[in-house]
């Protein structure tokens, strides 16, 4: 609470009131886990809230993963920054990207820098798409792409950045790699990788920090063959419209969303199912089966490396996170609907129909602040140190920011003042260790969001103001409406004010956002565009 105080300077009492009313904080006793664990963190790209079977989706298969969650701890209400690059530099950091310096993290210190201090081996595979590389940011071994997607079968690259060959952008321990086999995917050979350095790491005989960075499902959407043809036609039937609700009922019945939350509705800007001709229907059901295989096949690929560790005697004492960098993707810019996802070169997008489906139930997609874009599927595996039944659901809010202190934690590693003559700004998340062990931890006096100051929100306690590419602020209680339906602006003006002006205190002291991106919204409401969901 004496933080929030700190930044309320500017504002009347009143509206200082307003926003101190509307939070609180809370006590938290925590004993001692084990020693030392190897850490083992999962992310996946561009993957909704509902797409594991444990978190609602009926007909995608992920039994590796949904063990996990069976054995493990699941967040109801954990959040991440809504994009790719933003998500890696506060989960990298403990702080909000801009806080961090954004893709360069000048101004921060990576998980892997601090716990290699500890004396971590320290590795990476995956998508890394910030500044530099990561073996000169803490890691002692790297595989993988350093730009924002790839062709899974070449990982060649047509987009805007790092255009050109793959060796522009692989990486192999600092060097350029170029050695594709002909039977390359990038989540199998990504899982190659950190299976390989984890036995580097045992030969060392030191606790090890791994870091994976899925690209998957990220587009372009691809994945081998038999993958695809194991899911066509499952989708046909149902559609978007069909499985969002047996979705939707099927959070509701494990307890993840309280049934009080309504479904919030198909936009206007997308058809019924119903109304589509079945030529749509059967290219949609195509397109949402190359999705499907393509998290099918993280969920492959994961096992073999669980399998591993249990085969290493790891397994008990490693603290495995699992979650995603935002909601799913809107995006249509598929270039040819006659070409096949298990082709070299093809580049097919999810679009917004099947991105809704994604990120049931709630509203928006990856780069909006709405609860579509930030909430995000967080999975927590250790049987050596959680103490919470198998299979728990938290509703404690977390957020991608509070990795870095968790972790740190966890290995009995500092946080530096400086690193490399650099000076760092205190990590702004808090670990999420006393909700591990069950307890309830002191939370977070507000939780800020932020994409290029066009969508912007902030939390405190349950209270949620947000805007849609600077349209007009909109205000819900989340704990009544976490499907943001139920605006409470006009009906609560103070408070909306209250809020308003805290999100710009935050955004220029805290997070220094510079006065272009704190920029007013607009009082207008927001008004549908396509170009939204075509362009970056």
């Amino acid at each position: 609470m004496k933080r929030i105080c700190a930044y309320t300077k500017g504002l009347s009492l009143f509206m200082v009131l307003a926003v101190l009313q509307i939070c609180g904080a809370l006590s938290m006793a925590q004993d001692d886990g084990p020693a030392r664990p190897n850490i083992v963190l999962v992310m996946v790209d561009d993957m909704g809230y509902s797409d594991l079977g444990c978190y609602g989706a009926s007909i995608i298969e992920t039994p590796t993963i949904d063990r996990l969650a069976e054995n493990g701890l699941r967040f109801s209400q954990f959040y991440n920054t809504a994009k790719c690059g933003p998500s890696r530099a506060a989960l990298m950091t403990g702080l909000y990207p801009h806080q961090a310096g954004f893709r360069g993290l000048g101004h921060g210190v990576t998980i892997a820098e601090a716990l290699a201090e500890a004396g971590y081996f320290t590795t990476m595979v995956g998508k890394w798409h910030l500044g530099s590389q990561p073996t000169r940011r803490g890691f002692d071994r790297y595989f993988g792409h350093l730009n924002g997607a790839v062709d899974y079968f070449s990982g060649q690259w047509r987009g805007n950045d790092n255009e050109g060959p793959a060796e522009n952008h692989w990486r192999l321990n600092g060097e350029k790699f170029t050695e594709f086999p002909d039977d390359f995917y990038t989540t199998k050979n990504e899982t190659d990788h950190a299976i390989r350095f984890i036995d580097q790491a045992l030969k060392k005989e030191k606790p090890f920090f791994t870091y994976l960075a899925y690209n998957a499902p990220h587009y372009p959407l691809q994945a081998p063959k038999e993958a695809v043809m194991r899911y066509r036609g499952e989708f046909r039937d149902l559609g978007w419209d069909g499985l969002r609700q047996r979705r939707y009922e099927n959070l509701q019945e494990m307890g993840m969303i309280d049934p009080e939350w309504e479904l919030s509705p198909r936009p206007d800007y997308l058809p019924a199912w119903e109304a589509l001709p079945q030529v749509e229907k059967d290219w949609e059901d195509v397109r949402m089966a190359t999705y499907a295989a393509m998290v099918s096949l993280i969920d492959q690929n994961l096992k073999r490396l669980v399998d591993h560790l249990k085969k290493k005697g790891e397994w008990n004492n490693t603290l495995l996170l699992f979650l995603s960098d935002n909601g799913g993707c809107p995006f249509e810019r598929t270039d040819d609907r006659r070409s096949r996802p298990w082709n070299e070169g093809t580049f097919w997008t999810l679009d917004a129909g099947w991105a809704n489906v994604n990120n049931t139930p709630f509203r928006w997609y990856k780069r909006n602040q709405h609860e579509g874009g930030i909430a995000t599927p967080m999975i927590v595996h250790w049987p050596e140190g959680l103490r919470t039944e198998p299979g728990a659901i938290t509703h404690q809010p977390g957020h991608i920011i509070d990795i870095m202190p968790t972790v740190l934690e966890v290995a009995g590693a500092d946080y530096p003042d400086t690193y490399d003559g650099r000076q760092i700004r205190s990590v702004e998340g808090r670990s999420l260790l006393p909700i591990f062990k069950g307890q309830k931890r002191e939370p977070h006096d507000w939780l800020f969001f932020n994409f290029a100051g066009r969508n912007r929100a902030i939390r405190i306690g349950d209270w949620k103001l947000v805007s849609e590419r600077r349209s007009h602020w909109e205000l819900y209680n989340l704990k009544r409406d976490r499907t943001e339906l139920n605006n409470l602006a006009e009906q609560k003006p103070a408070l909306t004010e209250s809020l308003r002006q805290f999100w710009h205190v935050v955004a220029e002291e805290v997070v220094h956002l510079s006065e272009g991106q704190r920029r007013s919204v607009t009082d207008s409401p927001p008004s549908f565009s396509d170009r939204w969901l075509t362009d970056r």
